[in-house]
């Protein structure tokens, strides 16, 4: 079948879950293994059917049982748990699935739950208030880097995505939300007010499209810059002594 299969492009067939267990437990390297796999399966149904008429199916569960367990990689769960909480959400569906219905269930479950963490991603982009690390003139995420510092007046953003119109709302109210935060903190801290507002967009196709739309007309050529640091310098002679 597989053989066939591949003159025409066609996705590779495979055994039951339960059978590519037993084929890992025997130590099976190649796709060889599969035509022997078919052979003795034949040989059995031909010939041992009889053998096994009998034999209680608790038995015939205990060694599928024993065999899959190896399969289930602890560890690897672990480390997907601590590097994204959504794959591990989806890793969890596919192998419960997989477990107490089928296998066809439980893929449609991870990649259920894969489609709904990319829509989750888009329509709720990352974003993250930038700092300047000391000595240099890269501005970075101030959670990751604590060591970044702040500059009094200027509240720089970064968006973490592709900007579209189902995230647009979204990403205008964190912001505005942010700016509020600011304001209440420097006023109870009595530091100089929000004056300027920083938008790190270094993506290719974001220059092209501004000027296509010619929103950068309306913005004004001298407030778009190629780098955090410029507009932030450029931002630092127009500050004020307010507080």
């Amino acid at each position: 079948m597989n053989v066939i299969g591949s003159m025409t492009s066609c996705y590779v067939s495979t055994g039951s879950f339960s059978r590519s267990a037993v084929n890992f437990m025997a130590g099976c390297q190649t796709a060889v293994s599969n035509i022997i796999m078919s052979i003795v399966v034949l040989l059995t149904l031909l010939f041992l059917t009889p053998l096994f008429k009998y034999t209680p199916n608790a038995i015939l569960a205990a060694i599928i049982i024993n065999a899959v367990i190896p399969l289930v990689d602890v560890n690897a769960t672990i480390l997907i748990f601590k590097i994204d909480k959504l794959d591990f959400v989806a890793c969890m569906g596919a192998f419960f699935g997989v477990i107490f219905v089928s296998v066809e269930i439980g893929l449609l479950i991870a990649v259920g739950i894969s489609f709904a963490k990319i829509l989750l991603q888009v329509t709720r982009p990352r974003t993250a208030i930038l700092g300047k690390i000391p000595g240099t003139s890269v501005y970075r995420n101030i959670n990751q880097y604590p060591e970044a510092t702040r500059i009094p007046g200027v509240l720089t953003v970064r968006v973490d995505s592709a900007i579209y119109f189902s995230n647009s709302n979204y990403v205008r109210e964190r912001i505005q939300r942010w700016l509020t935060n600011e304001e209440e903190m420097v006023k109870a801290a009595s530091l100089p007010r929000i004056q300027f507002l920083t938008i790190e967009m270094s993506r290719p196709p974001v220059i092209d499209k501004l000027h296509v739309s010619h929103f950068a007309d309306m913005l004004g050529q001298d407030k778009i810059f190629l780098a955090v640091a410029e507009a932030v310098n450029s931002c630092s002679p127009k500050l004020s002594d307010e507080v």
